[in-house]
């Protein structure tokens, strides 16, 4: 199914957002304060609770079906040495991910979550960002769409995640362009590179710039000139997601800079995501606060694939069944005077 069959119907959809259901949103809220507790007592599990509510559009919001999806693409600028790794890592990290050996496969069967894991052209690098744009328009159409093709079926939360060599240097390209600064304000040591490692991704992201800077006139042409498959895949889900309602938990650097673009020329964007946590990457706080999203976790996590998003979804889980299961003073017999 095609989604978005061209780049002005994706820019589009950004003028059509849906809303929250209030009417499920105030019922949630209301339901808040006849719980066994002083009110705001849970805190931000209370939003949460909230949250979903006004996503689903039901007073008592469930996480039956949950999905978690590892988009995976691999990235022309690697031949730059912008990774600790070869691109050939991608692939094999993929299979990894198909075996149920990776960090993400262990942490979405504690979270409950369904896994799916979506390799994109991975025998095709992007174009280095240097040289040319990454992608045609066709390319980053056919990823985007791919990305919207994960929520078709509308489930209870979607959690987003990636993989692929090389791919914190696009991130930080993606931030560049949307949040400016400086190419050393984005730039941080992704899979572990040294100090020339870390020279080579600046200059690499600086050379990005002044080659498209003049071309970023819309998102998506930002993402398709210096993102890469799995990020704009990213991208689709997010906003496919927002057109039907599903809630979203989105994972660390990498994953929030696929919508930077995005949320940097429609803030609204992102009502309907959760950051799942902060990670060790330099400029994912920097980027949290540009995005308007406040992370549930700080644990100092930066492997990226998902693992941030997964962990966060077990507090959504905390915070539905505190919502759905305390009984409220009526029922309890508790006086609240």
């Amino acid at each position: 199914m095609t989604f978005f069959p061209t780049a002005g119907a994706f820019l589009s959809s950004l003028s059509a957002l849906p809303q929250p259901d209030e009417a499920a949103r105030s019922a949630a809220v209301a339901r808040q304060g006849q719980l066994t507790k002083p009110p705001g007592s849970l805190g931000r599990f209370e939003e949460i609770a909230v949250f979903m509510a006004g996503w689903q559009g039901h007073e008592r919001p469930r996480l039956d079906r949950g999905r978690a999806v590892i988009f995976a693409g691999n990235h022309g600028i690697v031949d730059r040495g912008v990774s600790a790794f070869p691109a050939s890592v991608t692939a094999q990290m993929v299979a990894n991910f198909e075996h149920g050996g990776a960090a993400i496969n262990a942490l979405s069967r504690a979270a409950g979550l369904d896994l799916r894991v979506v390799p994109l052209d991975l025998d095709r690098p992007t174009i280095d960002f240097t040289v040319a744009p990454a992608m045609s328009e066709e390319e980053c159409l056919a990823a985007i769409n791919a990305g919207a093709a994960v929520v078709a079926d509308a489930p209870d939360l979607i959690v987003l995640g990636e993989m692929g060599i090389g791919n914190s240097t696009s991130a930080a390209a993606l931030c560049l362009a949307s949040f400016d600064g400086s190419a050393r304000d984005w730039v941080g040591p992704g899979t572990g590179v040294d100090d020339d490692g870390m020279a080579r991704k600046i200059a690499t992201v600086e050379a990005g710039l002044a080659l498209h800077r003049d071309a970023l006139s819309t998102p998506f042409e930002t993402l398709r000139r210096l993102g890469g498959r799995e990020l704009a895949a990213i991208a689709g889900a997010v906003i496919a997601a927002r057109l039907a309602g599903v809630p979203v938990m989105l994972d660390g650097f990498i994953c929030c800079a696929a919508v930077a673009p995005i949320a940097a020329a429609c803030p609204d964007i992102l009502a309907h995501c959760l950051a799942g946590h902060v990670s060790a990457e330099p400029g994912h706080m920097r980027l949290l606060r540009a995005l308007g999203l406040d992370p549930l976790l700080s644990l100092g996590m930066r492997l990226g694939e998902g693992s941030g998003a997964a962990t966060a979804t077990l507090l959504v889980r905390a915070a539905l069944a505190a919502h759905d299961e305390m009984a409220t003073f009526a029922e309890a017999g508790v006086s609240v005077a």
